[in-house]
């Protein structure tokens, strides 16, 4: 949930609204498929698992306070490490659809897994985000175990997806010379990685690589496009027939759902400590 580094786990009530669909992928996507692509593809050796992408629908986030499993929303985005596996399975059964949120491109010192991060990874405080460290995606050799863990971690939890989360280092000082095509390589293995497992994923913010990124991440997920005026960057996913899941805090709902309805977005309003409350553009 870090605008400012360029940044952010989801769920569905379908008995109004459709449910989620199976795609088969390559485990190296190159350009987007067409519906009949997807509709006529065969598995194979090589092709990756089935995964399941969300639908395109009204949507809810919470990572603090008692979870309310009872909104009547379509896709849930929870924290990886904080949801118990049971609140995955009975939203399951609802046939709601769960992503699972970790921070893909920083050190968060109050994780379980903070022993397996290499000193040589870790870099800048992010600002005002107190605890968390950007990485040095440059060295994914060191960094695979740690997130190839967290992928094997929500899979074996039940979540459909993975909302991996400040996958923009390059746009920040990390305390590394992170370049544009560094970030692209790191962001494309986290996709294949996911896929590989089963996993749909979205691209979290990281808007200027929109283009490059698009036809290997199946959603993305945005945070304050409104207030900042860049909402326009974020259409190459609704014009891939891709949802754009999206998020203000500052501004009202008056500010930004009529523009968000004419693009296509699932927009929300919520609390920077992102807890129950939510107000929907729906």
């Amino acid at each position: 949930m870090k605008q400012n580094k360029t940044f952010f786990i989801i769920a569905i009530v379908l008995s109004a609204c459709t449910s989620p669909k199976t795609t088969q992928v390559t485990s190296t996507p190159t350009t987007p498929l067409s519906t009949a692509q997807v509709a006529t593809s065969v598995p194979t050796a090589t092709t990756a698992p089935a995964y399941v992408t969300p639908p395109n629908t009204n949507w809810h986030i919470q990572y603090t306070g008692d979870i309310n499993t009872n909104i009547n929303v379509g896709i849930y985005n929870l924290d990886l490490f904080e949801t118990d596996a049971s609140v995955i399975a009975q939203l399951k059964e609802r046939n709601i659809f769960v992503m699972c949120y970790f921070s893909a491109g920083s050190y968060e010192d109050w994780r379980p897994d903070i022993n397996q991060f290499p000193a040589s990874v870790l870099g800048n405080p992010m600002e005002d985000w107190q605890g968390e460290t950007w990485l040095d995606i440059r060295q994914i050799d060191l960094l695979a175990p740690v997130m190839e863990a967290r992928l094997n971690l929500a899979s074996s939890k039940g979540c459909h997806g993975v909302d991996p989360d400040n996958i923009n280092g390059y746009t920040n000082e990390t305390g590394f010379p992170l370049t544009y095509q560094d970030q692209l390589a790191y962001n494309i293995w986290l996709a294949e990685s996911a896929h590989a497992r089963g996993l749909s994923i979205g691209l979290k913010n990281d808007i200027e690589q929109i283009p490059n990124l698009v036809s290997y991440f199946d959603w993305q997920l945005n945070e304050e496009c409104f207030s900042f005026q860049e909402c326009d960057l974020l259409l190459p996913f609704i014009q891939a027939g891709k949802p754009v899941f999206q998020i203000e805090y500052e501004l009202s709902t008056t500010e930004f759902c009529e523009q968000a309805k004419q693009f296509g977005f699932q927009s929300i309003r919520k609390n920077w400590q992102l807890d129950e409350y939510s107000e929907t553009c729906s």
